[in-house]
């Protein structure tokens, strides 16, 4: 889920020569939450910004799938809102990949 075209048809291109099926993408939280109740995928990508909406409020409203927060913003810009948000993890656009997807959701995970 982000607001710029641009950076989910590359994520997507990215996650998807790593191995990574992507299910759907977004644009903003009605087209996100239909996505979600829809397609029930392993987990969700959300931007922190999405224009005029908060992916944190996004991230609160999904709870059928984990939830990684994206940004172009440094990771201690976003400290405080990580910690009272569902989220399970962050991570920085430029670190975007399948691997770091894959292994926020195992240390995350119950047998992590």
């Amino acid at each position: 889920m982000d607001d710029s075209e641009r950076f989910r048809v590359s994520a997507q291109r990215l996650l998807t020569d790593q191995g990574i099926m992507v299910v759907a993408t977004a644009a903003d939280s009605h087209q996100a939450i239909h996505a979600v109740e829809h397609e029930q995928p392993d987990v969700v990508l959300v931007d922190v910004g999405l224009g005029t909406e908060s992916g944190f409020d996004l991230a609160a409203r999904i709870r059928c799938s984990p939830v990684i927060m994206v940004s172009s913003l440094a990771p201690e810009d976003v400290t405080e809102l990580l910690a009272e948000s569902p989220a399970i993890g962050f991570l920085p656009k430029e670190q975007l990949s399948g691997g770091a997807i894959t292994g926020l959701l195992h240390t995350t995970s119950p047998t992590g």
